[in-house]
C-alpha cells in the first residue's frame, strides 16, 4: 500500500526530475509552427513548477529558433516584394479601378496575409513567457524574426526610393521604347503609377516594422504583468 502511494506521488509530483528517454536524438523544429509547439511543451513543464536546467536548450537549439525566426521574416518579406507591385501597381489601377471600399479592403489585405498570420502566431506565444527555457526559446525566435523584418523594411524602402528618383522621363522612355508599339502606353501608364510608389513603400515598411516589434512588445507586456502579479501576491501574503 505504501509502495503504491509512493509511486502515485512520484508521478504527480511537479518537482520531479525531468528524464529524457530518447537520448542522442534531438528533433529540430523545421518551421514556425514546430517552434511554437516546442515552446508549448516547455511551458507545460515550467508552468507546473518543474525546474529545467538551463543547459537543456543547447546553443544549437537556440540557433535553430533564431534561424526559424529569420526564415519566417524572410518569407514574409519575399511575399511583399512580389505581391505588392502586382496588387498596388497593376490590379488596382488597371484591372479593378472602380472597386468599392469593401472590395478594396479585401483585395488590399491579400499581400499582408502571411505577415498578419505569422505576427498573430508570434504574439500568441508571448502568453507562454513563464520560465527560463521558454524565455530563451521565445527571445531567440522573435529576435531572428525582428532582425529579418527590420532589414527587409529598410531595403524595401531604399529600393522604392531609388526607383522613384531614377524614374525620370528620359529613363522611362528608354525603357518603354524597348516595347515598340506599346511604348507610349507603358510610358504614360508608369507615370500614373509613380505618385503611388513612395506612399506604398512607406506603408509597407511601417507594417513590417510593426510586425517585427509587436510580438516582442506583447511578450514584454505580458511578462511584466505576470511579474507584477507575483510581487503583488507576495506583498499580500507577507502582510
Amino acid at each position: 500500500m505504501m509502495a503504491k502511494e509512493w509511486r502515485n506521488r512520484s508521478q504527480n509530483d511537479t518537482n520531479a526530475q525531468i528524464i529524457t528517454t530518447d537520448s542522442g536524438r534531438i528533433y529540430k523544429p523545421r518551421n514556425l509552427l514546430n517552434a511554437i509547439s516546442e515552446v508549448q511543451q516547455f511551458y507545460v513543464i515550467e508552468s507546473k513548477g518543474q525546474n529545467i536546467p538551463s543547459e537543456f536548450l543547447t546553443l544549437e537549439r537556440t540557433i535553430d529558433f533564431f534561424r526559424i525566426g529569420i526564415t519566417s521574416g524572410f518569407h514574409e518579406g519575399f511575399a511583399f516584394v512580389f505581391m505588392f507591385p502586382i496588387f498596388h501597381f497593376y490590379l488596382f489601377p488597371f484591372v479593378f479601378p472602380k472597386n468599392d471600399l469593401v472590395s478594396q479592403i479585401l483585395f488590399g489585405s491579400v499581400p499582408y496575409l502571411v505577415l498578419i498570420v505569422n505576427t498573430a502566431m508570434c504574439s500568441y506565444i508571448s502568453r507562454y513567457y513563464v520560465g527560463n527555457i521558454t524565455r530563451k526559446a521565445i527571445n531567440s525566435l522573435l529576435l531572428g524574426r525582428a532582425m529579418s523584418l527590420l532589414v527587409k523594411a529598410f531595403l524595401l524602402y531604399v529600393v522604392y526610393l531609388m526607383i522613384f528618383r531614377l524614374s525620370t522621363p528620359e529613363n522611362i522612355w528608354k525603357l518603354a521604347s524597348q516595347f515598340e508599339s506599346r511604348a507610349e502606353k507603358i510610358y504614360y501608364g508608369y507615370f500614373e503609377i509613380k505618385p503611388h510608389l513612395m506612399p506604398v513603400a512607406t506603408k509597407s515598411a511601417i507594417l513590417m516594422m510593426v510586425a517585427a516589434v509587436l510580438p516582442y512588445g506583447s511578450a514584454f507586456a505580458l511578462d511584466y504583468w505576470h511579474r507584477y502579479q507575483i510581487k503583488r501576491n507576495a506583498k499580500v501574503i507577507s502582510a
